[in-house]
Formats: structure tokens, C-alpha cells, sequence
């Protein structure tokens, strides 16, 4: 089998995709075989303490189903937003040698870009908190 994965098949034939289809296998078979052994071999003391939901202790009280102010959900939008933007930086701050001029001018042009968005947002009062 290892002289399989080591011969010189194609990138065109099917043989290339063996060593990933042989480890998807493996993964799942080990994932399956796991879990059937720990049901089998757990133990199996269901009391009427254990069958109850995990409240942390907590006692719940009112419904769960409680409107929520909107300013939360748009907080982590645009956090999420702008994060993934500032990971574009990583692959200029990796090649900023190979790139040049016209790649610190295309960054230049990013970060215009962003902090455009940003002062919209400002401006549109999406971050202020007072009502």
C-alpha cells in the first residue's frame, strides 16, 4: 500500500486522490469506531438528576424568547467585518518585498477603501449606544 502512495501517478488520474481518500477513511472510521465503543463501554446510570437541561446552576426564569436591542447584532457584524478585512494585511505584510510600489499602492488603496466604510459607519452612528 505504501508503494501506492509513492508512485508516479498522473495529477490527472485517479490514483492521485488515493492518500486523501485512504485518510478521509481512516478519520472517519477511527470518529465511528470511537463512539460505538464509548456507548458500549460508558456507563449507563440515568437518574431522574442527570435527565434534567444543564442550567449552570442558574435558575431560569421568564422566557428565553426576549426581544433584543439591535445594536448588539450590528456590534458583531462589523467586528466580524473589519476583522476579516484586517486579515487581508497578513499576505502584503508577507510579500511586501516582491510587490513593490504597485502592490504598497494597491495596499494604500485598500486601507482608503476601509476607512471610507469606516467613517460611513461613524457617520451613520452605527457604534453609538445612547438612544
Amino acid at each position: 500500500m505504501f508503494h501506492l502512495l509513492q508512485t508516479g501517478a498522473g495529477i490527472d488520474s485517479a490514483q492521485s486522490y488515493l492518500p486523501v481518500a485512504l485518510q478521509v477513511g481512516i478519520a472517519v472510521g477511527l470518529v465511528a469506531f470511537l463512539m460505538v465503543v464509548t456507548h458500549l463501554l460508558g456507563p449507563k446510570r440515568k437518574t431522574s438528576d442527570k435527565l434534567q437541561n444543564f442550567t449552570s446552576g442558574i435558575e431560569s426564569h421568564g422566557d428565553a424568547r426576549q426581544p433584543m436591542a439591535i445594536k448588539y447584532f450590528l456590534t458583531a457584524i462589523l467586528f466580524v467585518l473589519f476583522d476579516v478585512e484586517v486579515i487581508f494585511f497578513y499576505p502584503y505584510a508577507v510579500n511586501f518585498k516582491d510587490l513593490g510600489w504597485p502592490g504598497f499602492w494597491a495596499v494604500v488603496m485598500f486601507v482608503g477603501f476601509f476607512l471610507c466604510g469606516f467613517i460611513y459607519i461613524i457617520k451613520k452612528g452605527a457604534l453609538k449606544w445612547e438612544e
